[in-house]
């Protein structure tokens, strides 16, 4: 495997692994040890070959196509994935719960069902952001305004709604 290819697939793997919120370290845990952040750092960075049934292995546990992680193929959505939608759940703490209970009980769900209680951030999907607003009977544009205006978004997550919708 050439130096050039190395780099690529090693950019394509940190692209994936970035996408799914994960740290080398967290893909460590997440595998229970079978994926050693050393390794997969190195083969990120181009340093260590990996054969094509790791690289199988490797996308069988992002829950990708191998063929995402090669080099040379466009992935299957937008060229620039839209923004992550992010909750600040110390600042969630001190929203009034008449008004952030539905929120506070759906994150607390989430966060027991990662098994993530890092008590300050939590990342959420699209079809999160749609089934809260079910739960609150808005639009998700609008929910993400009031989540914003609570300060429990960044006002990056409007992008992320608007990508959503177009």
């Amino acid at each position: 495997m050439s130096s050039e290819y190395a780099k690529q697939l090693g950019a394509k793997l940190r692209a994936i692994r970035t996408q799914q919120g994960l740290s080398l370290h967290g893909v460590e845990e997440k595998s229970q040890g079978r994926w050693k952040a050393v390794v997969v750092g190195s083969y990120e960075r181009g340093d260590r070959a990996v054969t094509v049934q790791r690289l199988a292995e490797l996308a069988d546990f992002y829950g990708v196509p191998v063929q995402e992680l090669l080099p040379g193929t466009t992935p299957g959505g937008a060229a620039e994935p839209p923004p992550k939608l992010v909750l600040d759940l110390e600042r969630l703490a001190h929203v009034p719960p008449e008004k952030a209970g539905p929120l506070q009980r759906y994150a607390a769900t989430i966060q027991s069902q990662r098994g993530d209680y890092n008590g300050k951030v939590l990342s959420i999907r699209q079809d999160d952001l749609r089934t809260l607003a079910v739960i609150y009977d808005q639009s998700p544009s609008v929910l993400t305004e009031q989540l914003i205006s609570w300060g429990v978004l960044d006002a990056d997550a409007r992008r992320a709604v608007a990508h959503e919708e177009a």
